[in-house]
């Protein structure tokens, strides 16, 4: 049985915690009694040995004492008449020691708390949606360094949401490219305008546009379900080079006479415990987007190889997808993953593609336990490099 209990709301601070102002203010009051304290009995002691010093009990004083009692009581009756001075000086300094340290750490703690209390209502201000607000950089370092860490932060949080806003508005244009068409041609066989062999056209069309609009929105599914913490992985033992050559006699077939398609296989088995459909995903996915981009009568390479002394450790694979197609420019390759980014740059002067196909080939290669990097191709277009192990 767990012992455990439920989880506390990280949003609601707790009801018994004492406040940062409490506890400094504490503290000092408590440093300035323990501090008249010991000045009180130093006093106290000082006062008693001065006394003793003025008045020694010599020995023959001591033999008179005991002939004289009187004189002893008379002594000691000075000295119980001095206590209530001692104890008096001890309450007047603990009494003033208690304001001076409660002034103090009331003071001193307004003064550090103050940098905090403004983080925290700018903190809430960003998260009432506002984009804006930068947190003050004041105060000790300790607390400048919260009001760095907010503010990185804070520009993280509105460049990711620059960028989702974009991607949405790619994914909105993509969509509604398809959905005109669709929806012309369907109006005009509706309406008659179209009509005996125009009308199988128009219904070609139709089938093309909405193929499209399903491989889109299956591609944002999938990219949205990789999020997901139940996203599931279909693990077996699986020859590379076998699931290669599936691919091959797909896409050869896909590109016919347009390209010029050359698979590099090593010519024997290369078994990973991996997921083949995922991966399959990953090869389907790189070699449409080679293909999509590559002119007529370019190259486009699907290769397979083993590892190199120079590749990444752990790594027991290696595919590449190359094409002579035009390449990215050399800024372009470090955000060639990231969502809509590639699909809004070259939206005017490219074929299709809304950015989300190499996001989501992305996505799986790290979900499989392996690594993506793109670069310029020998071929003079782009290189897509998956480097794949046993998937964890």
């Amino acid at each position: 049985m767990s012992t455990l209990g439920p989880a506390p709301d990280a949003h609601v601070p707790h009801a018994h915690a004492m406040s940062v102002t409490t506890r400094i203010t504490l503290l000092c009051v408590g440093v300035a009694l323990v501090a008249a304290v010991l000045a009180s009995a130093a006093t106290a002691r000082a006062l008693v040995a001065a006394e003793r010093a003025s008045e020694p009990v010599t020995l023959r004083q001591a033999v008179q004492d005991l002939r004289t009692p009187d004189a002893a009581l008379n002594r000691a009756a000075r000295t119980v008449e001095r206590r209530p001075i001692v104890v008096q000086s001890l309450l007047l300094s603990m009494g003033v020691g208690l304001a001076v340290g409660a002034a103090a750490g009331g003071s001193l703690a307004r003064v550090l708390t103050r940098p905090l209390r403004r983080t925290t209502e700018t903190a809430r201000a960003m998260g009432a949606g506002r984009r804006d607000l930068r947190v003050p950089v004041e105060g000790p370092p300790e607390i400048a360094d919260v009001a760095v860490s907010i503010n990185e932060l804070a520009d993280a949080l509105q460049h990711s949401e620059d960028r989702q806003r974009r991607f949405l508005l790619s994914v909105s244009h993509e969509l509604r490219t398809p959905l005109t068409a669709v929806r012309g041609f369907a109006e005009s066989i509706a309406d008659g305008v179209v009509t005996g062999a125009d009308a199988g056209q128009a219904g070609r069309v139709i089938l093309a546009e909405s193929q499209r609009l399903e491989g889109l929105v299956r591609d944002l599914l999938d990219l949205a379900r990789l999020g997901a913490d139940d996203f599931r992985l279909d693990l077996a033992a699986v020859d590379l080079d076998a699931l290669l050559g599936h691919a091959e006699t797909v896409w050869r077939t896909r590109a016919g006479s347009d390209v010029d398609l050359r698979v590099e296989r090593p010519g024997h088995a290369i078994v990973l415990r991996t997921d083949p459909a995922r991966l399959r995903q990953v090869i389907d996915g790189l070699a449409e987007n080679a293909l999509r981009l590559a002119p007529r009568g370019a190259p486009v390479v699907l290769s397979l190889r083993d590892p190199s002394p120079a590749d990444p450790e752990r790594t027991r694979a290696v595919l590449q997808v190359r094409d002579g197609g035009p390449g990215l420019a050399a800024e372009d390759y470090a955000v060639a993953f990231e969502p809509g980014v590639l699909g809004e740059r070259y939206r005017d002067d490219r074929p299709g593609g809304v950015g989300i196909g190499l996001s989501l080939v992305h996505g799986l290669v790290q979900r499989l336990g392996g690594a993506i990097v793109a670069g310029p191709a020998p071929e003079g277009g782009a290189a897509f490099t998956v480097y794949l192990g046993d998937a964890p």
